[in-house]
């Protein structure tokens, strides 16, 4: 450990630091830093002019004698200010201690430098972060945003993101470390924004670096499926252990996942999954069926609700498969209906031969898909609006089924059927209608088509108008 005497110090006075933070001051008097490592130094003290260095051969430690000025670390820090005041004034004792360890008495130097000269001469980011954990542990908050501020305006990387966000937690949450830990979350966020692309280097991910990268709301996905099961993949990877698995699942990772927007099929997955605590299980699958049924303006409400929670639970990512709303039947035959939205925006995007597809859905055991597409109308004369109901499987698997397209223009009427029919689903082809709504593309898109529905949606101060298409597709199996 390292020891630091100080000499008596006097009446308290006013006084504001260089960041104007209010602090009481004592006055001055000569003093001394009498500093003690608990083991010999294997190479050259800290240089001063103004120090000497001995040993204690009781103890083995190391005593190094510093002289300070008491009102500037006093004026600086809370900590010394404390320690200057308390318990020193009727008493004949002209010095105070201060421990810490050895590894920490190249940090703890450069903060008394920085106390005196507000710089420092270190620019690398481990002996920043010391010195920032030295800042915390004597309350220089100067020092601290100083660290923080010199650390952002380095170039960021993985190695350097994740070091910043591995900081004790005491550390994460000063005001002053905050923009730090922000701006490393928000590079991890970008760096693995297509987690496709990078799942190897993800998955070898501490747990801090996974928390930044699920958290992002621009999550390049095919869907909140994909997410579960690479959330699960990763827990089992980095906790093979159940139990801690469990733990860290439920206290870490499940809010990461938004269970309201998986499909039903993986949500009755989740019920059985013993990677999960079976009440978390039931609790997160509930409320993701819950919101499922709750009218469109109403679930646009909750995500704006959760908007500025820490974790967006009700909030859609961005991705590569549409979700979709399915409702479905047994008797008398099996069928279902699908309930496709598509956001003016997206489709606009998909100009001029563009194609986005919904996710997946079944039906007697079969995988099927909705894909929406910008294509020309059968004589090639105009782009057009079409939609197409596509089968997962290929190869040798027939099924057949009665279908039928429609939409509807305003929220409050009734869906229009557009086109109805059947057809034999065979190696993976799809059925569908080049011009859905029989009209260009430019009069589809247009600001007065009747077939997108604005919606006013206020955050805060801010008013912005959302357009969605509404269409369903029903499917009714038949025996081949």
């Amino acid at each position: 450990m390292l020891n630091c005497n100080m000499l008596d110090t006097e009446d308290g006075l006013a006084y504001e630091n260089q960041d104007e933070e209010a602090v009481a001051m004592v006055e001055e008097y000569p003093s001394g830093l009498e500093m003690i490592t608990d083991h010999p130094g294997d190479g050259e003290a800290p240089k001063s002019t103004d120090s000497s260095t001995n040993m204690d051969s009781s103890t083995g430690f190391r005593v190094r004698t510093i002289h300070i000025s008491s009102p500037i670390l006093a004026a600086k820090s809370p900590f010394f200010y404390k320690l200057f005041s308390n318990g020193m004034r009727e008493s004949e004792q002209r010095h105070v201690t201060v421990q810490i360890h050895a590894s920490e008495e190249a940090a703890f130097m450069e903060l008394l430098s920085f106390m005196y000269s507000n710089a420092l001469s270190t620019i690398t980011p481990t002996p920043l972060l010391d010195v920032l954990m030295a800042a915390d542990k004597f309350e220089v908050a100067s020092c601290m945003r100083y660290c923080s501020r010199l650390l952002r305006n380095l170039p960021m990387t993985c190695e350097s993101a994740l070091l910043y966000l591995d900081l004790p937690s005491g550390v994460l949450m000063a005001d002053a470390v905050l923009p730090l830990t922000d701006a490393a979350k928000q590079f991890l966020a970008a760096r693995f924004k297509d987690i496709t692309k990078f799942q190897e280097e993800v998955l070898n991910l501490p747990l801090a670096g996974i928390v930044a990268v699920l958290s992002n709301d621009d999550l390049q996905v095919a869907s909140e499926d994909a997410v579960y099961d690479f959330v699960l993949k990763w827990a089992r990877i980095h906790y093979p252990n159940l139990e801690e698995r469990r733990e860290i699942l439920g206290s870490r990772l499940c809010c990461l996942i938004r269970f309201p927007y998986m499909t039903c099929r993986k949500l009755k997955k989740v019920l059985t999954c013993n990677d999960f605590d079976p009440e978390l299980s039931s609790k997160v699958v509930l409320e993701a069926l819950f919101f499922k049924a709750e009218a469109p303006y109403r679930q646009r409400s909750l995500a704006a609700e959760e908007g500025s929670a820490s974790h967006h639970c009700f909030v859609e990512r961005a991705y590569k498969y549409r979700p979709v709303k399915v409702v479905e039947f047994e008797l008398p035959r099996q069928q279902c209906i699908v309930y496709l939205d598509t956001k003016r925006e997206e489709c606009n995007s998909l100009f001029p031969a563009g194609r986005v597809y919904s996710q997946a859905f079944h039906l007697g055991g079969q995988g099927f898909f909705l894909s929406a597409h910008c294509n020309m109308d059968q004589q090639s004369s105009f782009h057009c609006f079409g939609l197409f109901l596509g089968m997962q499987e290929k190869g040798s698997v027939s099924f057949a089924v009665d279908y039928e397209f429609a939409a509807r223009t305003k929220p409050t009427e009734d869906y229009v059927s557009k086109y109805k029919g059947n057809y034999t689903f065979t190696g993976g082809k799809a059925v569908g209608y080049r011009n859905l709504f029989g009209i260009p593309w430019t009069a589809f898109m247009a600001e007065d088509s009747p077939y997108w529905t604005f919606l006013d949606v206020s955050e805060g101060f801010e008013k912005r108008w959302n357009a969605n298409c509404k269409m369903l597709s029903t499917l009714v199996s038949r025996k081949v």
